[in-house]
């Protein structure tokens, strides 16, 4: 029995990805920590956690539910849980209800305005799964999903959005960024894309033109980073993972190319999960040594 529970915990878990938390998470803690000029205090902390894991599985779980059929039938994906039978459609239903219920909770008890806002939060992430049958600008719907994380976080310590300056440039980066890694990412189906009906950068105008929007996403990416650092005047170690994130981004767009998909998935996976860990620990870093009298500027 607790064999059978492990195995089938392994699967949701695979399921839902568990795993690219590191591309969300770092930013709505960084952004938390940025909304605190340090550490909130634990309740708040623990409360964004749980409504992270929550809305992330519900959205993940209901990509899963509506995209089965697509899964199914393209290569890549065939063997994801739903698709190879691993779960049942009435689990996956039961999943998305108790995450989606856990989220609402965790708004609750944050704040008021946290809660007022879920509602639009959980819509946008639910309704992305619909996004690339009818635009090729899923990309950046995307990026609009996952950057409900800084301002989540945001609005969860201060219960508003002001000053706006720095939950908008960070919103804007992890816009920008999660856009321009999702078309990278895409490049590997346009072909499917094609014949399922499908909708995205690579299909509408090439992967050689789309590889180039997704350089000038992250472009814009590295120029917001820069605008949250001026902002919160963070020019220590801030000022070093500003580089770092700066250099990432760009070795990501080197290991892609038009006729060689091969690393497409160092690109988008590990690159990136670095990226997101290296900007919480240095601009992170910076708030928390700055919270406590601790200034150590570059410029």
């Amino acid at each position: 029995m607790v064999t059978g529970i492990l195995r089938h915990t392994k699967v949701t878990l695979d399921m839902i990805k568990f795993e690219h938390t590191l591309f969300a998470l770092p930013f709505a803690l960084l952004g938390a920590l940025l909304a605190a000029h340090g550490w909130p205090s634990g309740r708040v902390l623990f409360w964004i956690l749980v409504a992270m894991v929550g809305a992330r599985s519900a959205a993940m779980a209901f990509n899963r539910l509506v995209d089965r059929q697509y899964d199914g039938a393209n290569p890549r994906t065939k063997n994801r849980a739903l698709p190879a039978g691993l779960v049942s459609v009435r689990f996956v239903k039961v999943f998305i209800v108790i995450s989606s219920a856990v989220f609402f909770l965790a708004a609750a008890m944050l704040n008021r305005m946290t809660l007022l806002l879920s509602p639009i939060a959980l819509a946008s992430i639910l309704l992305y799964s619909y996004a690339k049958r009818v635009t090729s600008y899923t990309h950046l719907f995307i990026g609009w999903c996952l950057a409900l994380a800084p301002s989540g976080a945001w609005i969860a310590v201060r219960g508003s959005f002001s000053p706006w300056a720095i939950p908008l440039w960070l919103s804007l980066a992890v816009m920008t960024w999660t856009a321009g890694f999702d078309i990278i990412y895409s490049c590997q189906d346009v072909e499917f894309d094609r014949q399922a009906g499908l909708h995205s950068f690579p299909r509408k105008w090439g992967i050689a033109r789309a590889l180039w929007i997704a350089r000038g996403l992250h472009s814009v990416t590295f120029i917001s980073l820069f605008m949250v650092v001026v902002t919160a005047q963070l020019y220590g170690i801030g000022l070093i993972g500003l580089v770092l994130a700066g250099g990432l981004l760009i070795r990501q767009h080197l290991l892609v190319r038009p006729d060689d998909l091969s690393r497409v998935n160092e690109a988008f996976f590990t690159l990136n999960a670095y990226l997101s860990v290296i900007l919480l620990a240095t601009l992170g870093g910076d708030i928390v040594l700055r919270s406590h009298g601790i200034q150590l500027d570059i410029m």
